[in-house]
């Protein structure tokens, strides 16, 4: 399999009960199937996969499958805190017959290079699926780095990493000397660094609400190779991003969802709902963002 395009880590609706939202996952997964993305990321961060339970994980990425069928790409997350746990989630990703696994470090136990890179075949090993796998130190607490991609780099089936260090030293060491990785920005204010350096995919929440404008930028940069046109568009997304990163993401990328119509329901505990002032400056913003994009599209505006 190869990661070309913008894949959307979809999220989790929660109905007023505080249970799943079927009905509306379903919503959620066919606007996304609607807008062309490329593959749908489930059991991913923003989808609360750390707040449901087992079982919720698995009847999920089950519906999803049944959803999709195969009209675009099913990544199911295996992250959790017990190897044997990630193996179970990555075991019934074959199961169901999902494309790729998307395999992260195990939270909290701060793994060697050495622990994590057998953590990861591991669950290769039990899945024999393509792996995506997920750099993100800042929730994790330990970096993939060059021991790491070293071991794990062997595996026919690991094809692809979402960085998402924020290090673009990373970036640089991934291009060079591990080329058989695909690369997929997993930092979305690094998206022009990363089609730079030969990134074909993007895996971005924003594309949940905005997968037109994601799209858009994904396009001018490594299908049109227009890096001035992408610019203008990373212009226009940037004060969003900068929203997402003041430590209310998925509460955000949630209300996004509702702007355009989607049942997205509140995030679970111990997370809380934006506040009503954060909702008004977020859709001004997201306002924003769609108007400019769109007149750069179409050529009225481009710097």
């Amino acid at each position: 399999m190869k990661f070309e395009g913008i894949y959307t880590p979809a999220i989790t609706p929660i109905a007023v009960d505080g249970c799943v939202d079927r009905e509306g996952f379903s919503e959620v997964i066919e606007s996304l199937i609607s807008a062309k993305v490329d593959g749908i990321v489930i059991g991913g961060s923003t989808g609360e996969y750390y707040a449901q339970t087992a079982q919720e994980r698995v009847e999920l990425a089950t519906l999803a499958k049944q959803i999709i069928g195969n009209r675009t790409a099913l990544i199911i997350g295996t992250g959790a805190v017990r190897t044997e746990d990630s193996i179970q989630y990555a075991s019934h990703a074959k199961e169901i017959r999902a494309d790729a696994i998307l395999v992260s470090s195990p939270p909290y136990a701060l793994p060697t290079e050495k622990e994590n890179a057998l953590h990861a075949l591991a669950i290769d090993r039990m899945a024999n699926l393509p792996i995506m796998l997920y750099n993100y130190p800042s929730r994790m607490g330990v970096m993939m780095g060059d021991e790491y991609f070293s071991r794990v780099g062997k595996s026919k089936n690991v094809v692809a990493i979402k960085e998402s260090s924020g290090d673009m030293a990373n970036v640089h060491l991934l291009a060079r000397r591990f080329p058989q990785i695909e690369l997929s920005c997993g930092w979305d204010d690094q998206a022009l660094e990363f089609f730079a350096w030969g990134a074909k995919s993007w895996v971005c929440a924003g594309s949940n609400f905005l997968p037109h404008e994601h799209i858009a930028l994904h396009r001018a940069c490594v299908v049109e190779k227009d890096f001035a046109k992408g610019r203008a568009i990373m212009t226009a997304m940037l004060p969003m991003m900068d929203f997402l990163e003041k430590g209310k993401f998925v509460q955000s990328i949630k209300y996004g969802c509702e702007l355009i119509g989607l049942p997205a329901g509140s995030v679970r505990a111990p997370l809380r709902p934006l506040r009503t002032e954060e909702k008004r400056e977020f859709e001004v913003i997201v306002s924003h963002v769609k108007t400019t994009v769109a007149h750069i599209v179409s050529g009225v505006q481009h710097a």
